[in-house]
C-alpha cells in the first residue's frame, strides 16, 4: 500500500503537541494592526488548541503528525 500524502496547507497551519493536541494560531494578526487595541494584538499572539469539532478532520489531513 502506498504512503498517504499529507495536506501541505494543513501541515503549515497546524502543529501537533507531544500529547497529541492540535494547535493553531489566531487570525487577524497580519495587517491593519493600527486599528486594533494593544490588548487585542497581545491576545492574538498566543497559539490555541484547535476546536474539538475539527480535530478528526485535521488528523485525516495530517496522517503522520
Amino acid at each position: 500500500m502506498p504512503k498517504m500524502k499529507t495536506k501541505r496547507s494543513s501541515a503549515k497551519r497546524f502543529k501537533v503537541t507531544g500529547s497529541g493536541k492540535i494547535v493553531r494560531h489566531h487570525a487577524y494578526h497580519s495587517h491593519i494592526l493600527t486599528h486594533k487595541t494593544t490588548k487585542q494584538k497581545r491576545r492574538l499572539r498566543k497559539a490555541v488548541v484547535a476546536d474539538a469539532t475539527v480535530v478528526k478532520e485535521l488528523k485525516r489531513c495530517m496522517p503522520y503528525a
